[in-house]
């Protein structure tokens, strides 16, 4: 059965082509597995409900916009009632029966992990289709002063304030000189945009929508992950070539659903902290039903996901098996008024086989942030540059200085592959069980060896953190992070030229350690080779009561075939590599027509060599989860294609590109 809708239709409408339903909602009510709904363009102001979802990948339910992007779904209302208060400060009374049960502008953002000072409530209020700044006093909207944080500090001096006066809602904001009446004013006034309140609602499709300015809240991994849109604990849902922005907190979730026991404990029972909190949720999760069978296995591609205040994807527990590829991701919390960890374009608990590929992430505080149970997951083909704080922020906390990649307290195996990163951060390594394979990278290595404890000062408070049965939610075992099981091979490093004001930075607030801004495998400085490691192991070791801190060790790093330019600095156990000190090297990026072009010498430069050809053999397993780095239906991987899909030669070249260079546009 097809159902149409039409935004010009009469409420009459009845779902035919002729005599469409006015609203999506009304057809959702009544479509059933095997149906499909057709939008025509228009602004869609409704929160729609699937009621059901399909049954399998063959009998799905669709919704599709007639004309790409040219339906809209949004979570906001025009305001056209504004009145003159002081000099460009305008004001608005909302009678709050307009937000029924859920009102944005007494809705504070708080959650475990949520770190930012100022109250921020989880309305917003947009001029012309930007998200203005929420002020802490009325003081602050009618005299403002820039924000420094922010990536688009101009933009600060556009406050707006909220107080409750009676059954009203009452805004005030300062438009600049605009008159709000004659400019598109809106303020977000519903909490989700396309998202079932109920969970196992699964095989759904959503095609070429806008879906925009949701009053989404804080979505921690010890919470319901709400999103402005997302399939809510079921699974085989696909997103696909929609553009999704100005959630206030998330953009799409695929993550975790209501536990009641464990909902922001750490944060309003005190007494146990997040860490132990999330093992509990994970195990419960497990108890009642988490498994490959019955959740996860989204697909999200071709989406255009953008100035989302906390995250353009997040998922904890939910996203597993899934596939985000395609996708545009950037712009993510450059307000710098959310703060806190489970920050970034994609940030994601419990990857548990999902593929991240040829993606372009920019402009996001962090990238992609790949936290715990990072175990077979690939992130490969993608383009990452522009992901730290732009020259002259001011960097409000150590959260706030952000990379391409950070992935944490995992015991892998977690494979990145056929990347550019280009950062000045290129990854944040707070893990193990790792491979990065094929790369170009010019942005240093942070945090090696550190970040996996919980910042006890006078006791030890190790992080130990699940892994699980191969391909498999089920939990195998807990361990803590012993740090190395890093595997490096034909990478290429270009030392880029430092950022005085990042390493500033970075000294004056002690992190000097963990946010060295050298390029290279030089953080791995002291780890031992695999020779080296196992042969600690013997008979007589492994009864040596006293002598047990061989377990606690670092674990090897295995290195081949990686070349170092400008500077870039290898580790002391590197093996068959190249240290070019004779040329110097450029890269950067050009913009043209939409498009990113790479502009670089390197090629002029690249040394020959015999370097490995790397496959899934060459990379062995991981240690703690004794799992290969493979696909997720277990066959090999053989590294025989590049960042553009190309065939490697027999003899293969460091770096992403399987020639000397390239002319197509990388995103």
């Amino acid at each position: 059965m097809i159902y149409y809708v039409s935004a010009n239709a009469s409420h009459r409408g009845s779902g035919t082509k002729e005599n469409p339903f006015p609203t999506i909602s009304q057809a959702a009510k009544i479509a059933r597995p095997g149906d499909e709904v057709i939008v025509a363009p228009g602004i869609y102001r409704e929160y729609v409900n699937p009621f059901c979802g399909g049954t399998d990948e063959n009998h799905r339910i669709v919704y599709r916009s007639e004309i790409p992007l040219g339906a809209v779904i949004t979570g906001a209302e025009p305001v056209k009632h504004w009145t003159p208060y002081e000099g460009h400060v305008w004001t608005a009374r909302i009678p709050n029966g307009l937000f029924g049960n859920y009102n944005p502008y007494t809705t504070v953002i708080r959650g475990d992990w949520y770190n930012a000072v100022t109250p921020a409530h989880t309305g917003e209020v947009y001029l012309n289709g930007k998200s203005l700044y929420e002020a802490a006093s009325l003081e602050e909207v009618t005299h403002p002063s820039k924000y420094l944080s922010s990536w688009d500090p101009d933009f600060t001096i556009y406050k707006w304030y909220t107080e409750q006066d009676g059954d009203h809602t009452v805004i005030y904001a300062n438009f600049q000189g605009a008159d709000p009446n004659a400019e598109n004013v809106e303020i977000n006034v519903r909490r989700n945009c396309f998202y079932p309140d109920q969970t196992g609602v699964g095989y759904i499709t959503l095609s070429g929508f806008v879906v925009k300015q949701a009053a989404t809240t804080w979505a921690p991994p010890t919470a319901y992950q709400e999103g402005m849109v997302g399939p809510h604990w079921s699974k085989g849902w696909i997103i696909e070539d929609c553009e999704i922005s100005h959630s206030k907190c998330s953009g799409i979730s695929l993550g975790k659903y209501l536990q009641p026991e464990n909902e922001n404990k750490w944060t309003t029972r005190l007494y146990k902290d997040g860490t132990q909190t999330e093992r509990d949720a994970i195990c419960q999760a497990q108890r009642e039903g988490w498994t490959k069978e019955r959740i996860g296995s989204h697909i999200v591609r071709r989406c255009n996901i953008h100035d989302c205040g906390q995250t353009g994807i997040v998922g904890h527990l939910g996203g597993v098996f899934s596939v985000i590829e395609d996708n545009h991701i950037h712009h993510i919390n450059n307000k710098q008024n959310l703060a806190g960890a489970e920050i970034g374009g994609i940030k994601m608990h419990a990857a548990i086989d999902v593929t991240i590929r040829r993606n372009h992430f920019h402009h996001c505080t962090r990238g992609l942030w790949l936290d715990w149970q990072a175990q077979g997951t690939r992130v490969t083909q993608n383009l990452f540059h522009d992901n730290v704080p732009p020259k002259g922020t001011e960097i409000a906390d150590g959260l706030a200085l952000g990379e391409d990649i950070f992935i944490e307290v995992s015991h892998g195996p977690t494979l990145i592959d056929n990347n550019l990163l280009l950062s000045d951060c290129a990854a944040r390594i707070s893990t193990q069980g790792i491979a990065f394979v094929h790369n170009l990278i010019t942005g240093s290595f942070t945090w090696v060896g550190q970040g996996t404890d919980n910042g006890g000062r006078r006791l030890p408070t190790p992080r130990y953190t699940p892994y699980h049965v191969p391909h498999r939610t089920e939990v195998a075992g807990f361990m803590t992070i012993l740090h190395g099981d890093a595997r490096f091979y034909n990478n290429i490093f270009v030392q880029k030229e430092i950022r005085q004001d990042l390493a500033v930075y970075a000294e004056n607030s002690g992190m000097a350690a963990m946010c060295q801004f050298v390029c290279g495998t030089r953080p791995y400085d002291g780890y031992p080779t695999a020779e080296e490691y196992f042969s600690r192991f013997t008979p007589e070791s492994a009864v040596d009561h006293w002598g047990k801190d061989i377990y606690y060790d670092h674990l090897p790093v295995y290195t081949g075939g990686n070349v170092y330019f400008n500077g870039a600095q290898p580790c002391g156990c590197e093996e068959n590599y190249r240290v070019d000190r004779e040329h110097h090297v450029t890269v950067s990026l050009k913009e043209e027509n939409g498009g990113y072009r790479l502009e670089t010498n390197l090629y002029e430069h690249l040394p020959e060599f015999e370097i490995p050809f790397v496959s899934t053999e060459t990379l062995g397993e991981a240690f703690e989860p004794e799992q290969k780095f493979e696909e997720p239906d277990e066959t090999p991987i053989v590294f025989a294609y590049d960042y553009f899909g190309n065939k490697r030669g027999v003899v293969p070249i460091a770096g992403p590109f399987a020639g000397r260079g390239t002319k197509d546009a990388l995103a």
